[in-house]
């Protein structure tokens, strides 16, 4: 990874990637404080309970965000015609030794469907490989069927499962920038993606 700013700001037609801002938080709070998105995290944890604990998780992001290389961060996922939050997204290191870099995205479930999923891992991913990044991996828990279909669909490859991440069961995808799908409608690809 180089090193710099982590968190940019990235685009597509319909969304724009930011980093959170602790204004974000009852906006975050619709979608880390549901169960059924808390559930499905990797690994999965309880939903941020109040509005006080969403505010300290965005500010704890924030100040990791400042310590990451680039492309590494998190981001809210942004409705970019209405400046609602749909969601947050992620390329971070994974443990133990942070030598492999996760994509991934937690959508309000309001959003589920929107395709929303398909134009931030565009984004993220092109945003990586432009990085020098040369793979990237998606952990999914075994239930997630949603998640785990969105991945493939974006051409992401099933490389097997594994408890090296958090110690659970979770299945494992790669994608290397050949891989990334450019069957894509364009207006779900990030500007200038070929």
């Amino acid at each position: 990874m180089i090193a710099g700013t982590a968190a940019r700001t990235l685009s597509t037609d319909r969304l724009t990637l930011r980093p959170w801002q602790v204004e974000d938080a009852p906006a975050a709070l619709k979608i880390y404080g549901n169960p059924d998105v808390a559930h499905r995290l990797s690994p999965a944890r309880d939903r941020v309970d109040s509005l006080a604990t969403m505010r300290i998780l965005l500010q704890q992001w924030i100040a990791e965000d400042a310590r990451l290389t680039a492309p590494a961060g998190r981001w809210a996922i942004e409705h970019t015609g209405d400046r609602r939050v749909v969601g947050g997204a992620i390329l971070l290191p994974l443990p133990p030794g942070g030598e492999d870099l996760e994509i991934g995205w937690h959508l309000i479930p309001s959003g589920l469907g929107d395709q929303y999923a398909r134009e931030a891992m565009f984004a993220l991913a092109s945003w990586a490989f432009s990085h020098e990044v040369d793979e990237l991996f998606a952990v999914v828990r075994p239930e997630n069927k949603n998640t785990a279909a969105t991945v493939r669909e974006n051409g992401m490859q099933w490389v097997g499962e594994t408890t090296k991440y958090f110690g659970l069961d979770l299945q494992v995808f790669r994608l290397r920038q050949a891989d990334l799908d450019r069957s894509a409608p364009t207006g779900h690809r990030p500007p200038n993606h070929e």
